[in-house]
């Protein structure tokens, strides 16, 4: 049996290699973050918020803590810092029966973690 697109992207946060994310992402994935107001469609915005993410939520911290699975999604429970900052969040990530990633939703806590986050991919994506 092949990965979940959900197991792909956790080795992907684990091990920094990006190279897999193109043949998970839907063409018109939905991208859904605390940090920008409107749902963002398309692989391409969708891949680089996710690689600004890898760089900005200090991947040596980040950890997996929790997983919850059905047919076609899956909701990882992560913890990290930034800037100093705890950070709690969950990923919701929807995949199509072809095994692509339509729906990826990240949802932060607490508030001053949201505002760190947001700073810190706003210096990764200003860099790029």
């Amino acid at each position: 049996m092949s990965a979940l697109p959900s197991e792909i992207w956790e080795r992907i946060v684990e091990t920094g290699d990006a190279a897999p994310l193109d043949g998970i992402l839907a063409d018109d994935v939905v991208f859904e973050s605390p940090v920008v107001h409107t749902p963002q469609v398309g692989r391409a915005i969708t891949k680089a918020y996710l690689l600004a993410a890898l760089e900005a939520l200090e991947r040596a911290q980040f950890r997996f803590v929790a997983r919850w699975s059905a047919e076609r999604s899956s909701v990882l429970e992560f913890e990290t810092r930034v800037d100093g900052l705890a950070v709690n969040g969950v990923d919701i990530i929807d995949w199509n029966a072809d095994g692509k990633i339509t729906r990826f939703k990240v949802m932060v806590r607490p508030l001053k973690a949201i505002n760190a986050v947001h700073q810190a991919m706003a210096r990764v994506l200003m860099k790029k």
